[in-house]
Order: C-alpha cells, then sequence, then structure tokens
C-alpha cells in the first residue's frame, strides 16, 4: 500500500475511533454510568439520565451517521477516490 492509502486509512481510522468514543460516551456514559449524576436534572419531566437511556442516545446515534457521511465525503475527496 502507497503512503496515500496508509494517509487515507489513517484518516479513515481516526474519524470512526472519534465516534465510537461519542457513542461508548452516550450509550454507556450517559445511559448507565453518568445516569445517577443526570438524573438531577430534569428535561421534558424526565431525569436527564433516563432521557439518555431511553431517547436522546437514539438522537445522537442518528446525528453520528450524518457526521459520518459527511465526513467520510470529505475524506474520500481529500485523497480523490470519491464518486460522482
Amino acid at each position: 500500500m502507497d503512503d496515500s492509502g496508509k494517509a487515507y486509512w489513517s484518516a479513515t481510522l481516526g474519524l470512526l475511533t472519534k465516534i465510537l468514543i461519542i457513542w461508548f460516551l452516550v450509550s454507556f456514559g450517559a445511559g448507565i454510568l453518568f445516569a445517577p449524576m443526570l438524573n438531577n436534572i430534569m428535561l421534558g419531566g424526565y431525569p436527564l439520565g433516563f432521557w439518555f437511556a431511553q431517547q436522546g442516545s437514539i438522537y445522537i446515534f442518528i446525528a453520528l451517521i450524518f457526521w459520518y457521511k459527511a465526513a467520510m465525503d470529505k475524506i474520500d475527496r481529500q485523497f480523490d477516490v470519491h464518486e460522482e
């Protein structure tokens, strides 16, 4: 694999690492680990920890999908491997 290919995969893996860290913090962190602290904050009449476990994480996951698509398009164009 040439240097361009290695740089492309490095950028791709960097993006995936960031997304997985956010996914972990939102799903496991906000929904389980930090739920007791977050439950002191109310959102729409529900404790924030409960809200993250039930609905908030879904919104974040959908936002991650759109962010991934936009970021991968940018990486693909940067390394000239995009599709028209």
